[in-house]
């Protein structure tokens, strides 16, 4: 019986002429014609649905991954920052207390006298004779103010070395500049020039 239907349709559809198709008669094509045109029908509304919904779609899932992985991007450098922010943090508080260290061993206006009168102990001390010991003009730099030192004192090598060594030993920095050493008609004595370079921290108003 089965066999006999579909043979039954099967011999309409070759006495079924395309020319007859008549989009306002659909109910008059063969049944298999009305399958295959429903089917059709079908495929193109799955291939229009996904070329105007499913494939929008797409693109938007596509930006979102791409954003998904700018945001971990972004997590991994803002997380690899915290934990490099406890460490940093005890590294600047270090700093401070260094900096906090150098700045008292900078002398303000007060102490450049005692700083003055250290030196000429130091020379003393070592046995030398001393020429001068002048205090130059300020020289303004960015973050502080530099306090030239000018002296020429004379006595033995060993004596200029022992006196060079004190400065350098100073609690206060100190740091030493530009010598000329010559002999005097003793041969046995030298005098020598020598800038010393002290300094103080600029104040936030840039003053001296």
């Amino acid at each position: 019986m089965a066999v006999a239907a579909w043979q039954e349709l099967v011999d309409e559809l070759k006495s079924f002429d395309l020319s007859d198709l008549n989009v306002d008669n659909i109910g008059a094509w063969p049944l298999l014609v009305r399958v295959g045109a429903w089917i059709g029908v079908f495929i193109l509304c799955l291939v229009g649905g996904y070329f105007y919904v499913i494939a929008d779609l797409r693109v938007k899932l596509d930006n979102v991954e791409a954003k998904e992985l700018r945001l971990k991007a972004d997590f991994e450098k803002k997380a690899f920052k915290a934990a490099k922010l406890v460490p940093l943090k005890k590294q600047m508080a270090e700093m401070e207390e260094s900096f906090g260290i150098l700045l008292s061993q900078l002398p303000a206006d007060t102490e450049v006298p005692g700083l003055l009168e250290d030196m000429t102990e130091k020379a003393v001390s070592n046995g030398l004779d001393i020429s001068s010991i002048k205090l130059q003009s300020e020289r303004v730099k960015e973050f502080y103010v530099e306090l030239p030192i000018a002296i020429k004192v004379s006595g033995s090598y060993h004596d200029l070395a022992a006196f060079v060594s004190g400065i350098a030993g100073l609690p206060r920095i100190v740091t030493l500049h530009d010598y000329t050493i010559s002999s005097e008609k003793n041969m046995s004595q030298q005098s020598m020039s020598i800038t010393a370079k002290t300094y103080r921290y600029k104040d936030q108003g840039g003053g001296k």
